[in-house]
């Protein structure tokens, strides 16, 4: 018994651990593993390759219609309208109301078969007396070669270089407290000579030409320069007075202060002979051009056209630096 018992009772047996031994092949398994997972990263990457360059293309393409499909300003409808041109906010190159995008919308209304009249519908300050010029030319020269007539309609304001753009329509409509004339011209700027000297501060500008700086904010100014700008000033503030007498004839009531800078309400501007009489855009469309529907052919820089603009912007700043860059003549 006692003999049976220790035997049963022995030394615990040893068993072997799953972990303790691989099965035959194994490292075959791990490297179809490791090929198959590499396979399957270089699937992922083409993939991804080609979703990038389906969406440039579709970026591009989007960009391509936003300039051609959008860029354009009111359709052209042949039923009877009011042709619509706004000129909104300071007249500049590089603005809404810049000579290239109004023109090209006044060209586009005039065109029109449909278009019985054009209206100006006009809210600005002013702007560039070149800007200004170029629309007014254009439109002086469509008005003869389409024989369509144009009315100018004064919303808050039309002072100065607005003012320029409104004389070259046949009449123009203002509100009784819209703010008009402003026939004048100016040249701003600041001088710091005086408290560059308080301070001790000495300018160091090279140029070659005495005049070339004369506009240099911390340059003394002399009696020939500033006279020169005067002169300068004087000369186009007469170009703007002969546009207004072009324009405006006999029905201007010329006053001492009429071309000294000063604007008029609407209702004074009508006395004046600036403008003809009081009314909006829905009243000249119904009233004076006899075709209430209105169409639109004011454009507007879109989106595509100032990512371009932006994008040619940062190109040409590139392109200065790598000039500036090069070797010099010192």
């Amino acid at each position: 018994m006692s003999d049976n018992f220790g035997a049963e009772s022995g030394s615990p047996r040893q068993e072997t651990s799953p972990s303790a031994a691989q099965a035959p092949g194994w490292e075959r398994a791990v490297l179809e593993k490791l090929a198959f997972a590499a396979l399957e990263e270089q699937r992922a990457a083409r993939r991804w390759k080609i979703i990038s360059r389906l969406t440039t293309l579709a970026v591009l393409l989007l960009l391509v219609w936003l300039i051609f499909g959008l860029g354009q300003g009111g359709s052209a409808p042949s039923t009877r309208h009011t042709a619509l041109v706004e000129i909104q906010g300071e007249i500049a190159s590089d603005s809404e109301a810049s000579a290239d995008l109004v023109v090209a919308a006044i060209r586009n209304a005039f065109e029109d078969h449909g278009a019985q009249a054009v209206v100006l519908l006009i809210n600005s300050p002013g702007g560039s007396p070149v800007q200004a010029g170029i629309i007014n030319d254009e439109i002086r020269r469509l008005k003869a070669k389409h024989n369509k007539p144009v009315y100018a309609v004064v919303e808050e304001a039309c002072a100065s270089a607005a003012y320029y753009i409104a004389v070259s329509a046949d009449k123009i409509y203002v509100d009784k407290a819209s703010i008009v004339g402003s026939i004048g011209v100016l040249m701003d700027g600041f001088g710091f000579t005086g408290l560059m000297d308080k301070l001790g501060v000495e300018r160091r500008l090279m140029t070659a030409g005495e005049n070339k700086g004369f506009l240099d904010p911390f340059s003394p100014q002399t009696d020939k320069q500033r006279a020169f700008a005067q002169a300068m000033l004087d000369q186009i503030h007469k170009q703007f007075i002969d546009v207004v007498k072009s324009g405006r004839g006999k029905r201007l009531k010329e006053t001492p202060d009429m071309f000294s800078g000063l604007f008029w309400t609407g209702q004074q501007a009508v006395d004046l002979g600036l403008a003809d009489q009081l009314g909006n855009l829905d009243y000249v469309a119904r009233e004076v051009v006899k075709a209430e529907e209105i169409v639109d052919y004011t454009r507007h820089p879109n989106v595509a056209e100032r990512l371009i603009k932006r994008f040619g912007a940062a190109i040409g700043e590139g392109s200065v630096k790598a000039v500036r860059a090069q070797p010099t003549w010192r």
